[in-house]
């Protein structure tokens, strides 16, 4: 895709790029809701790219162009603040804001993106954006802007020009994943380990299933400190789990710490105590290369996700119910072929199926009769698991 963009912003600016850095396209396998509570999160980075082109101007303007939207902004250095309507072109300018609060000196820049997935799907696009433009700015720049540094600008980028969460997991997984791996981030530490992921007769197919993104509760609700101190005091330590800790299974001993508060809270805040145990699971299954022990896993996080922690909806658990549908097996809840689940930003839209690969077939005639019951025409992306950022001239 090099020289495409490389073409592409040479005919919008009439003048050639002199720096593209590229970062993935990312999804959750696991984890995404969990991070608050200092636990983990099982990442994989895609081989869909999002592209960034640069080239200076000679003015303080700044210009944004994304190619597959065919979409224009304009702003400069003198105005780096949120607009709405800026939509996608915020996520360059929260990362020059953040330039600017390390001390960097900017110019005026043309930038031009590129990506075959749009930032509404919920696959990561807006951080491979920030990711893709530090990059690019920095080989542009010339400057000394060390991983510390990257990281410190994605932090103030989210949490200062957002005013949102920091997510280290989507930070990281832009970042450093390797092909042919996931990518386990451990919040408690901010360590991240690339574990191989080697179920090479298995197809990923990641599915946006375009159902509206309607928020059933306020995530923050549970993100409170009490919460964690809550969920801390049932932290167990064990030497030979990996990360140290796990937590307690002992039902009457959870159901006796977490007695103070309602019973919806509860639910959700055993979500995440279970979430824990299957993450552990899926990441032995994966190191083990047993599938079965990695599918069991997710499948039954989706299900915790479905009905404790709610965020599921009636189209995305019709796609995994026929998912499990395809190639049925007598001992098929703990001994899976296939497995899915809910990720992507949000209470909907997006999930994730790995199967046999000769039964991709099968699975898209699911996908039209999804679509002829709830009008919604879903579509996916076949995936592989691949590298970070890079920057590519």
């Amino acid at each position: 895709m090099l020289n495409k963009i490389k073409d592409i912003h040479e005919y919008e600016y009439n003048t050639p790029a002199i720096s593209v850095a590229s970062a993935p396209a990312r999804f959750h396998l696991l984890g995404e809701h969990s991070w608050f509570f200092r636990d983990k999160t099982l990442s994989m980075a895609i081989n869909f790219p999002v592209e960034v082109a640069i080239s200076f101007r000679n003015d303080d303007s700044l210009y944004f162009f994304f190619s597959d939207l065919k979409d224009r902004r304009h702003s400069n250095l003198s105005s780096l603040k949120q607009r709405k309507e800026d939509r996608w072109a915020n996520a360059i300018k929260s990362v020059l804001y953040g330039f600017e609060a390390l001390g960097f000196k900017l110019r005026g820049m043309n930038f031009t993106v590129c990506s075959d997935i749009l930032p509404s799907a919920g696959f990561g696009i807006t951080t491979a954006i920030k990711v893709a433009s530090i990059y690019a700015v920095r080989a542009a720049l010339g400057v000394d802007c060390a991983d510390d540094k990257i990281l410190r600008i994605l932090s103030i980028a989210n949490t200062d020009y957002y005013e949102t969460d920091n997510h280290v997991a989507d930070n990281y997984a832009a970042m450093y994943s390797k092909s042919g791996c996931v990518l386990l981030t451990n919040h408690e530490k901010r360590t991240y380990e690339n574990i191989p992921f080697d179920f090479s007769e298995k197809a990923i197919l990641l599915v946006d299933a375009k159902v509206p993104r309607i928020s059933l509760w306020d995530e923050e609700t549970l993100r409170q400190p009490e919460y964690a101190l809550l969920l801390g005091e049932l932290r167990l330590l064990r030497a030979h789990t990996f990360g140290g800790w796990t937590y307690e299974v002992d039902r009457n001993e959870i159901n006796e710490v977490l007695s103070i508060v309602d019973e919806t809270t509860k639910r959700r805040l055993y979500s995440v105590i279970h979430e824990h145990h299957y993450l552990l699971e899926a990441r032995e299954g994966i190191i083990n290369n047993n599938f079965a022990q990695f599918a069991r896993a997710v499948n039954s996080s989706h299900s915790k996700m479905r009905d404790l922690y709610e965020i599921s909806c009636p189209e995305i658990d019709w796609i995994l119910k026929r998912l499990v549908e395809i190639n049925p097996t007598p001992d098929n809840e703990f001994n899976p072929v296939c497995c899915g689940r809910i990720t992507g930003k949000g209470f909907g839209r997006c999930v994730y199926a790995i199967l046999d690969r000769k039964n991709i077939p099968l699975f898209e005639a699911k996908l039209v009769e999804y679509d002829k019951i709830f009008g919604f025409k879903a579509s996916y992306y076949m995936v592989e698991p691949s590298d970070g950022a890079k920057l590519l001239l």
